[in-house]
């Protein structure tokens, strides 16, 4: 009787067994989650398949200069440029090259009025190198009348020959709410550069922090990036004007003062792209490498 009490408890363990073992095979997706499918990702680049699924809802106006100067949200038209042309091998399709020149846009954007853009990231890709001589103004948020603008968008081309393509000064300002100005510095680390370089720029600015990041190929190059609340906060103020490439001292009939700093960039200029908000550090490194390869 003992031997075949063993045997029968032996045979319910077994039992026990396969009936556990075959209820964990029937439970194992409880919450009935679809399937993924690992063709969802082939092509994708941090998850994307292209520069413009990233904050699209976000992206209030963009250049792409696909054989067209025209802001493409706003549909809005340069008032004069001066210099430039398209050219292939951009970053994605065409960009836009100029020689000493710039794009002028005399027409207020809803997308840079005041209350419209409290924080923003501005990202842009350029092809350029240091002077020796001259400062470059990429970008500006101009203001009529006034040489400083509400956000200006400056490379310090002059502070080495163009021999040197290790290291390119980003030196961006924006002007405060309380008519100050406040700029940052990439003191210790630098993008390279280069005539066929195609490098890509990246201002930050948090309306609610004064956090005003600057990045160059995905890394947070910024020196001094905390930059004050208050009456230190960014204004776009209106009217406001859209400068590519240039600044008023540099565009003919528009001098204001006696500023000689800056020249009319000679280089190029691709896919600027200005969102209402600022993208997570991992957005801004997936633009970067969406752009290096041509997405």
């Amino acid at each position: 009787m003992k031997k075949n009490f063993l045997n029968i408890s032996s045979l319910v363990v077994c039992l026990l067994t396969v009936s556990v073992l075959s209820s964990c095979e029937k439970d194992g997706n409880p919450n009935n989650l679809p399937e993924v499918s690992t063709a969802q990702y082939e092509g994708k680049i941090d998850g994307y398949s292209s520069t413009d699924d990233v904050y699209p809802k976000n992206l209030v106006a963009y250049w792409s200069f696909e054989d067209t100067k025209n802001e493409t949200i706003s549909k809005t038209a340069p008032t004069s440029s001066l210099n430039d042309s398209y050219v292939t091998g951009g970053v994605k399709g065409k960009a836009l090259k100029l020689n000493a020149g710039f794009v002028y846009y005399a027409t207020q954007m809803d997308a840079f009025k005041s209350e419209a853009l409290k924080s923003f990231t501005i990202s842009q890709w350029i092809q350029i190198t240091n002077n020796g001589t001259k400062k470059t103004m990429t970008f500006q948020i101009a203001r009529p009348g006034i040489f400083n603008g509400s956000l200006d968008f400056r490379l310090n081309t002059q502070s080495y020959p163009s021999s040197t393509t290790d290291i390119l000064k980003v030196n961006p300002r924006f002007t405060t709410v309380g008519g100050g100005s406040q700029d940052n510095l990439n003191a210790t680390l630098s993008p390279k550069i280069g005539a066929a370089v195609w490098t890509h720029l990246v201002l930050t600015y948090d309306g609610t922090t004064g956090v005003f990041k600057m990045w160059a190929d995905g890394v947070n190059i910024g020196s001094y990036n905390n930059r004050g609340t208050g009456n230190n906060l960014f204004k776009s103020y209106e009217p406001g004007e859209i400068i590519i490439g240039g600044c008023y001292n540099t565009i003919p009939g528009k001098t204001i003062g006696t500023d000689v700093s800056f020249a009319n960039m000679t280089g190029s200029i691709d896919e600027i792209r200005v969102y209402n908000t600022v993208l997570p550090d991992a957005h801004i490194k997936a633009l970067n490498n969406l752009g290096k390869a041509g997405k």
